[in-house]
């Protein structure tokens, strides 16, 4: 059996007010070709499909026509809500796209939804776990004590009462304890949602989604399949790659590769001086760090002529390497107002809010900002 583990597309994403859909429908044509090559029994996306519960029209088109290609092969696609996508959006027409072979996972309602996909060593189940929070769980399980994401997952594991005989895959997007994070991530506060590795040790394989960097988490069968672009610059040494699994029989381990994606425009740093720097060019994301010891006047202005998708300018002190930086401070843009405020109501209230007072808070907060 053989499957292909995708992640965290963030379709729609912007980075210091560049528009990644043109990166974004390069790579997943990318990714479509390698599938062809492939040739994978199914596909799994593990959350953030999107990268904002209001996705624009054309990262709703992008994976329209990507799952629309996936269908027409007869390739079964199965996709969770993480952290950064809508439940309500990723579970409307489930049950019309289960018929083509598109498996969207519902909104949580104490079970997590399981399918069966069978080869020549027999049946295996898939469970479909969304991003799930402690004030969710807490609904369903009233007599377990929930405090945090660990114990909420415990308590959706418990619930799926697996058969350990068979063959047993998890799709789930948190944050797994000891994972190696990325600055384009979107941070708990309090530090309520890390979940134990050995939470989904009875499972042949834990397809995971949340973080950026491709990475196995205490066996190589309990990983997460990173995402296919490099998406702030802290990720700019990390290879990113299309998840190859192999699984045989029960008991048998998982064989996984990661075939590597060759993006549209790489994202990556430059250090020298400032003349140095001009006499280059460059399509690419990129940070300029400048050596200079003097203070270049509109340095970034005149860098974005020969680097149009330049990321920000940082001046570095040579005698103690410290850098000081200049423009926009991506960091704080990476949690917008309206995320802020849903993660308050869902903890102040134990339940997530309904799509009215989500259009209600999207228009007071526009209001307020303008």
């Amino acid at each position: 059996m053989k499957f292909i583990h995708l992640a965290d597309l963030h379709l729609g994403r912007r980075i210091c007010g560049f528009s990644m859909i043109e990166d974004q429908r390069y790579i997943l044509s990318q990714i479509t070709e390698m599938i062809s090559e492939e040739k994978p029994d199914f596909v799994i996306i593990a959350g953030d499909v999107y990268d904002k519960l209001s996705p624009p029209v054309e990262a709703v088109t992008l994976l329209d026509d990507l799952l629309t290609d996936f269908s027409r092969r007869g390739i079964e696609t199965f996709i969770i809500a993480g952290n950064h996508d809508s439940p309500e959006r990723i579970a409307f027409g489930s049950e019309l796209m289960n018929k083509s072979g598109i498996h969207f996972s519902p909104i949580y309602n104490g079970r997590a939804e399981r399918f069966t996909v069978t080869d020549e060593h027999g049946e295996a189940d898939i469970y479909l776990l969304p991003y799930l929070r402690a004030a969710e769980a807490r609904r369903f399980f009233p007599d377990e004590e929930i405090t945090d994401s660990a114990a909420a997952v415990r308590a959706a594991v418990k619930a799926m009462d697996i058969d350990l005989s068979r063959r047993n895959i998890i799709v789930s997007h948190q944050f797994v304890e000891g994972g190696e994070t990325s600055d384009s991530e979107r941070g708990a506060v309090g530090g309520t949602d890390g979940v134990p590795a050995e939470v989904y040790k009875d499972f042949d394989y834990a397809a995971l989604g949340h973080l950026h960097k491709p990475q196995a988490m205490t066996r190589d069968s309990i990983r997460y399949g990173g995402t296919p672009l490099k998406y702030s610059i802290s990720e700019a040494d990390q290879r990113k790659g299309l998840t190859v699994c192999e699984m045989g029989g029960k008991g048998e381990p998982v064989k996984v590769t990661l075939r590597e994606l060759k993006p549209l425009r790489d994202m990556r740093v430059i250090e020298g001086s400032f003349e140095d720097i001009m006499n280059e060019s460059s399509d690419d994301f990129v940070q300029i760090q400048l050596t200079d010891t003097e203070r270049v006047p509109d340095a970034q202005k005149k860098l974005r002529v020969v680097y149009p998708h330049i990321l920000g300018v940082k001046y570095i002190n040579e005698l103690e390497r410290a850098p000081i930086e200049i423009g926009e401070d991506t960091a704080a843009a990476e949690t917008s107002p309206f995320e802020l405020f849903e993660g308050f109501f869902a903890e102040a209230n134990g339940k997530q809010m309904t799509e009215q007072q989500r259009e209600y808070m999207l228009e007071m907060i526009e209001k307020i900002w303008n």
